[in-house]
């Protein structure tokens, strides 16, 4: 299939992919969208057809607050960096290409799981709105506290120990106060909250729920509408078995893997 469709890029830490982010980023390329994979590392796994960049052509990833918080903390501002340079959709390495993004979505991004709150794992935006420039911002000129903070994550953040860095502090207080919590915040800030897609868009699998691509007799399908486009797998919450393991025939991570042409076996972790 021709690569016309509008382009999508995420960030790799690391040298070596797992068979669920081949799969994904590969799932993009089968519905004719460019894949950049910015990366860190000499990555020598990736799909053929994924253009492999170095992460410094978007930002310089400081490797030691990646190490004193997780491999996935600083895509949360290295993605609206890249929007605002490329233009590209960002997507996380565990979206699954469901169907192709339309060309007219300008505001790409939704709500998941069972609270209600904005998900940034796929995400689209005009590269000059209030939204992003506000994201940026706040990663790059920290606040004593995120704005949306109680006084009992404040006190908890008051309570770590040591020579940390304030993001790294912050990090530790709140896992998703980088992600999830401060995409949710600016988007209400700036009036674009409502330009949300509902769940079954991007997410249509709860996050509670995400054993169901491994369950041979799940129906992950029945979670679908018309309207899916990208289904997360949540590679950050499966649990380790599934890293070492192949999927189990009929599930749903084994027969995409099938279809798009991945072999499990050759990427496990």
């Amino acid at each position: 299939m021709p690569l016309d469709r509008r382009p999508v890029a995420s960030l790799w830490i690391g040298d070596r992919l797992q068979y669920l982010n081949q799969l994904c980023l590969k799932s993009h390329l089968r519905h004719g969208h460019p894949v950049t994979l910015y990366c860190t590392d000499t990555v020598t796994n990736a799909p053929d057809g994924v253009e492999i960049r170095p992460a410094s052509e978007i930002m310089d990833v400081p490797m030691d607050i990646v190490e004193a918080t997780s491999a996935s903390f600083l895509s949360n501002v290295f993605r609206y960096k890249m929007i605002q340079k490329t233009g590209a959709i960002w997507i996380d390495c565990d979206a699954f290409c469901h169907k192709p993004f339309p060309d007219e979505w300008k505001w790409i991004y939704a709500g998941h799981g069972m609270r209600g709150a904005l998900n940034c794992g796929v995400v689209g935006l005009p590269r000059q709105c209030e939204l992003i420039e506000q994201l940026i911002d706040y990663y790059d000129n920290l606040p004593d506290y995120p704005a949306w903070w109680n006084a009992n994550q404040r006190k908890k953040m008051d309570r770590q120990k040591g020579n940390e860095s304030h993001a790294v502090k912050i990090y530790k207080t709140e896992r998703t106060a980088f992600g999830p919590q401060a995409f949710t915040h600016f988007a209400k800030q700036t009036g674009d909250f409502d330009k949300a897609m509902t769940p079954d868009v991007l997410y249509p699998v709860p996050f509670q729920l995400n054993d169901i691509f491994y369950d041979p007799h799940g129906r992950v399908e029945g979670w679908f509408t018309d309207q899916t486009v990208s289904v997360h797998l949540y590679t950050n919450g499966t649990k380790p078995w599934w890293r070492k393991h192949k999927p189990l025939k009929n599930s749903y991570a084994w027969r995409m893997c099938k279809e798009v042409g991945i072999d499990p076996g050759e990427a496990l972790g």
